[in-house]
């Protein structure tokens, strides 16, 4: 059995982190969720500093990432893992309440998996929620290299 990776929830918002977590516990997604609050800290994450320093290695199955954020926001944390060749190839999946067009358009020139404006209806939004848990976590299949013990 494939070994679970986590989910790296990158968000600010304690009324749409909670909502979003609890949509993932719903569907019964075994991977663990790891929440980031900011754009520096899904960073520490995924190169393993801060008070990430001493966790286990090893790349998230997908990054669900805010695109407005403190310290950094979400178009530089997409910028900076896109611009990294052992990063690269880790799917991430913009989910925002934006609608302006140049943050969309931004975000694919950076290289985005996938760009989900958050619907402000409850429903919509646990749905929305639970359709990318699975997809990205139990659908998805990585690229080989990940697969890989290297990682990062």
């Amino acid at each position: 059995m494939p070994e679970l990776r986590p989910i790296l929830l990158v968000e600010d918002n304690p009324r749409d982190l909670e909502l979003t977590l609890t949509a993932l516990e719903k569907c019964q997604i075994a991977n663990d969720i790891v929440v980031a609050r900011d754009g520096a800290e899904a960073l520490d994450f995924l190169y393993l500093g801060g008070a990430f320093a001493s966790r286990e290695p090893g790349e998230p199955a997908v990054v669900l990432l805010d695109l407005k954020l403190p310290k950094l926001d979400g178009l530089e944390v997409l910028a900076k893992v896109k611009g990294d060749g052992n990063l690269r190839h880790i799917p991430i999946v913009m989910l925002t309440s934006s609608r302006e067009e140049q943050d969309l358009v931004k975000s694919y020139e950076l290289g985005v998996n996938a760009f989900v404006v958050k619907p402000v209806e409850f429903s919509q939004f646990f749905k929305a929620i639970q359709d990318l848990g699975v997809f990205w976590a139990l659908l998805n299949e990585p690229p080989p290299r990940s697969r890989q013990g290297g990682g990062i």
